[in-house]
């Protein structure tokens, strides 16, 4: 299963899995059936999650009914413990939206006041460059943006374009993978062989891997940065049933 799901990962393309993802991985999860472990955002219930990982395979971490990972369960108990989202569906946009995020939020919004977008995703309804936003000013009072800036080759420019959008007194969820034993930010734009990205940034197209400076980038584009720990939200048996890791959430606030 490991190797499996690894070698899809590492050789087909994204617009591809995104598509073949509905409807193999839910297969590949009768493996698992059982009650240890239970999805806040689809409600699945498996002994254990399915593994997930481009180089190292991460153990109960894909849920086989919504596709979610750790950081997205993580982001969902946020999103309805710890804010009034879903209650006053303030405009919303959701950039590289995740397809368990993206079909829980679709449910709950009405009209265009959820947007997602991506460079290419056919689960995008807009497509553009998260370093351009053909977006007006102060368009959106929140905006979801996960595993992103490590993608792009101007992180700083794509932090200051989501400012930008974000009318005062907005908020988002931006977080990045993160090696916290860093003290600054990894990056070669020298290294452009896919398996050499891999090898030293954990996939084939990231280009940088984030250290502790990670809240100083976002600081510098404007924002003010909050980090939300899951051991601070959930109690240990919860993060244990949920299966959500230990990545903080980071929340940024336009002041």
């Amino acid at each position: 299963m490991k190797r499996a799901i690894r070698w899809a990962l590492n050789h087909i393309p994204r617009s591809w899995l995104q598509r073949m993802a509905g409807w193999v991985v839910p297969i590949m999860g009768l493996a698992y059936v059982g009650r240890g472990r239970h999805c806040p955002i689809c409600g699945t219930r498996r002994r254990k999650f399915l593994p997930y990982g481009y180089v190292t395979s991460r153990e109960d971490a894909l849920c086989p009914g919504c596709l979610s990972l750790e950081r997205h369960r993580a982001i969902w108990l946020y999103i309805t413990q710890r804010s009034d989202l879903l209650e006053r569906h303030p405009r919303l946009l959701h950039i590289a939206p995740e397809v368990s995020l993206r079909n829980k939020l679709r449910r709950s919004y009405t009209g265009e006041n959820y947007i997602t977008a991506d460079l290419e995703s056919p689960l995008a309804d807009m497509h553009f460059d998260v370093q351009h936003i053909p977006l007006d000013d102060r368009s959106f009072d929140v905006v979801i943006c996960n595993h992103l800036f490590e993608h792009v080759a101007d992180d700083r420019r794509a932090m200051r374009e989501l400012y930008r959008i974000m009318r005062q007194g907005g908020w988002g969820i931006m977080t990045v993978p993160e090696d916290r034993s860093r003290a600054t930010t990894f990056e070669d734009d020298t290294i452009t062989d896919p398996k050499e990205r891999t090898a030293l940034f954990g996939q084939y197209d990231h280009r940088r891997i984030y250290g502790c400076d990670y809240d100083d980038r976002l600081r510098e584009a404007g924002f003010r940065v909050e980090r939300i720990a899951c051991g601070d939200m959930l109690s240990l048996e919860e993060r244990r049933l949920y299966a959500v890791g230990n990545d903080d959430i980071v929340v940024v606030y336009k002041d």
